[in-house]
């Protein structure tokens, strides 16, 4: 396993109140996930990062990983990458229908903006290809001085990362019927080369000429025979494979965890790019004591002393998942209450791959909690209301807050919001607007909170403190600073729309839980980790 630096640099250290300890239950991801992947003209391995709006340039000799383009740049989520003859890089920017040029000189130019999912993307002969992955997408190519688009297919069924091959003919991959198709450059009838598959992502083409192609969800990694379709296994990995490409004959495949294997000989493989966190996001403790973790795609489970890694109890293409989570609490019983990007607000039983929506069609959830009489109550940052559903209906409590994000309720029963875009911790009556009263006000933008012993914590990912405040006496402490929570210093990220129909717009959230021991858990979302907190006895 190769060493590297994190995917986030502070220049300052966290610093604690006294009294209190911190320790990192997982290591800070190297990056925002791992999507595209394209060997460059330098023999580095390119990264596309939807999440985190990166791409980035691996070296896998060295291990050294160097930021191409960074999170608040000009290139907003890029899905896959390409190179043209004279160095130029080409992205997909499938949130935002986009799709770019990072000239070798390092300027970048917009190319199109009204591509629906852009992402499959390949060069061939200095000509450029890109298809979009969404039911109805389209595979064209493209004029990169800005030309109309010349359509070769309409109506597919969600394709991906495409590739010609030797043959010249253009071999895609369509995740909506399970097999890969061919057709020629300039166009004409498409044949389809190999069906039931995995549900392939991403179709390159080895030194003999033979197809290998990612499934997301088998996890297998496979090279097919483009003649006859004949297959064989090259090795089985988890569920979430993106994209693979070759250096020096060498195979290495991505992740949706970030994680970039290579593929060695007789199914063996090699970790050559850890895996870990895309986020985090909101975070909750089971009553069994473990710690559980939302990550959007992925739903993880964590012993409190961190040992034994992340298990992971489903993701986006496991039966029965919600889709993609954000917001968490237990329940008891192995259940737990979810939100997702999507709008629903569902009950979730991991172990036996089930979830039950509770409410649907709301606008951009977040944090969740169990009222004491056992409503559920939500924040909907879209729409800036705070949300009780039970028996079969949502009941409106608060209107008119700017970006509701974390929920909480106090020992009274009240219930606390935290305000991000208005930088205060509300408590909610259920009488609208007129029922909201600042508990705490003075905050730069607030995300989770809990409420644990008659004290609020406060995560602020605008200041990247840790805030306590005693509910009685309404004395606040600052009990960490330079956390690693939030955009970097400086960063503005731009809006992540999302990927219709596997989520709606994503965006972070710091997570707070609290052990049974009264450990405080962090969703550090900037660096990827989860950290935990201690208030060491005097």
């Amino acid at each position: 396993m190769l060493m590297q630096g994190a995917r986030y640099i502070s220049g300052t250290s966290i610093t604690l109140a006294d009294g209190w300890s911190l320790e990192r239950l997982t290591p800070p991801s190297r990056l925002f996930g791992a999507n595209g992947l394209r060997t460059g003209p330098d023999g580095r391995i390119y990264v596309a990062q939807v999440t985190g709006s990166q791409i980035s340039a691996l070296d896998v000799v060295t291990g050294r990983l160097e930021t191409i383009s960074a999170k608040g740049g000009e290139i907003i989520a890029p899905d896959d990458v390409a190179f043209d003859s004279r160095g130029n890089l080409y992205a997909t920017e499938v949130m935002d229908g986009r799709v770019s040029m990072r000239g070798a000189d390092g300027r970048t130019r917009l190319l199109r903006d009204d591509l629906p999912s852009a992402n499959g993307i390949t060069v061939h002969q200095d000509r450029l290809f890109i298809n979009e992955c969404r039911v109805g997408g389209r595979l064209m190519e493209l004029d990169p001085n800005g030309g109309a688009p010349r359509i070769l297919l309409e109506n597919m069924a969600m394709p991906n990362a495409m590739e010609v091959g030797p043959d010249g003919m253009l071999y895609y991959p369509v995740m909506g019927t399970n097999d890969i198709w061919r057709i020629h450059p300039d166009g004409g009838e498409p044949e389809r080369v190999a069906g039931d598959l995995g549900v392939p992502d991403s179709v390159k083409f080895d030194a003999e000429g033979f197809i290998v192609s990612t499934q997301v969800a088998s996890g297998q990694v496979l090279r097919i025979n483009p003649r006859n379709g004949d297959r064989t296994v090259l090795a089985a990995l988890t569920p979430g494979l993106d994209n693979c490409t070759f250096v020096d004959g060498r195979l290495f495949v991505s992740n949706f965890t970030g994680e970039i294997t290579e593929i060695l000989g007789g199914g063996a493989t090699r970790t050559t790019l850890p895996g870990g966190f895309n986020w985090p996001l909101d975070m909750t403790v089971g009553d069994d004591g473990n710690l559980y973790v939302a990550d959007g795609t992925y739903f993880y489970r964590l012993r409190p002393d961190g040992q034994g890694g992340l298990q992971t109890l489903g993701m986006l293409f496991t039966p029965g998942y919600p889709g993609f989570v954000r917001g968490v609490t237990a329940v008891g019983g192995g259940e737990f209450i979810v939100t997702t990007s999507g709008g629903q607000v569902s009950r979730y039983r991991p172990a036996s791959n089930e979830s039950e929506v509770l409410a649907d069609g709301l606008d951009q959830l977040y944090g969740v909690a169990v009222a004491p009489g056992g409503a559920v109550v939500a924040a909907e940052f879209g729409t800036g209301r705070v949300l009780s559903v039970g028996s079969g209906r949502v009941e409106v409590l608060a209107t008119g807050l700017n970006q509701p994000l974390g929920v909480a309720f106090a020992p009274d029963g009240a219930c606390l919001v935290s305000e991000a875009g208005g930088g205060r911790i509300v408590a909610v009556a259920g009488s609208g607007a007129s029922g909201v009263d600042t508990v705490v006000d003075g905050l730069e933008k607030p995300h989770g909170i809990l409420v644990r012993d008659g004290m609020l914590y406060i995560v602020d990912a605008g200041t990247k403190t840790l805030v306590g405040v005693d509910l009685a006496t309404r004395t606040r402490q600052t009990i960490a600073r330079e956390l690693p929570v939030g955009a970097p210093p400086g960063v503005t990220p731009k809006p992540l729309r999302g990927l219709p129909p596997f989520s709606g717009p994503q965006g972070p959230f710091s997570g707070i839980a609290a052990g049974p021991d009264g450990t405080l858990y962090l969703s550090a979302d900037a660096e990827g980790s989860v950290m935990a907190l201690r208030l060491q006895e005097s």
